[in-house]
């Protein structure tokens, strides 16, 4: 029912690694990661969505250039939702709950924007507006040795963090569906006006923060739950 190790997908033209929770026939979450994390950051969270007496199917793939998954060098974050469309399609999930945290929040909100028939509910944890980083976020130096993710995607999305397409503003307002922001108060790297920003641009989302910093389900797991699950439940 449950795998510790992800298993491969072909998806999108390249290999998606998935972890899976809880029972098969169960209503599906999907989770989705920040930038240099994979879906083994959502451990605590998936094995408690997953646990009676209300189970889900869970699952959290490794975002293109993280983890198990491929490499191809190419990052664009349309890409990458592009991957999890085609991944849901491939394990057999046509609509699910989709939560995504930073990077994997904004991969949310194009597959919510592009297939709004695919996502029930969105949550999006600490994700800011996509507006231009005014000042732009400088180049930083790959760090030594080996890296659990491509350094050319960290490169690619900071080129898109600091001058996004248009378009992905533009488009917040095809998110129709019910949506929870949760921000993560004063101590997030994330600045809050523009996580508050990203709510006001989604009709149907409310905020709430909680003050846990950037990693809400990592630092404040039972808080964090305890929204999101009463959020999908309702």
């Amino acid at each position: 029912m449950d795998t510790a190790q992800p298993q491969i997908v072909k998806a999108n033209g390249i290999t998606l690694a998935c972890r899976s929770w809880g029972p098969a026939d169960a209503p599906p979450v999907l989770l989705l990661h920040c930038r240099g994390a994979d879906g083994a950051d959502w451990t605590t969270v998936a094995e408690r969505l997953a646990a009676p007496p209300d189970p889900r199917r869970v699952y959290a793939p490794d975002l293109r250039g993280h983890g198990h998954s491929g490499w191809p060098g190419e990052y664009a974050v349309e890409a990458m939702s592009d991957d999890v469309r085609a991944l849901l399609a491939a394990v057999g999930v046509d609509r699910a709950d989709v939560v995504g945290h930073s990077l994997g929040g904004l991969v949310a909100c194009l597959l919510a924007q592009h297939h709004p028939d695919v996502v029930r509910r969105l949550v999006l944890e600490d994700v800011c507006a996509p507006v231009p980083l005014d000042p732009p976020r400088p180049p930083a130096p790959r760090p030594e040795g080996e890296l659990p993710f491509d350094w050319a995607m960290v490169r690619a999305t900071d080129e898109q963090r600091n001058a996004p397409d248009p378009v992905w503003r533009d488009h917040m307002g095809r998110i129709t569906m019910p949506t929870l922001v949760i921000g993560g108060g004063h101590t997030s790297l994330i600045p809050q006006d523009k996580v508050a920003q990203l709510a006001g641009l989604i009709p149907d989302a409310s905020l709430v923060t909680l003050d846990a910093g950037h990693l809400v389900h990592e630092s404040r797991p039972e808080e964090f739950l305890a929204v999101v699950e009463e959020f999908l439940g309702r």
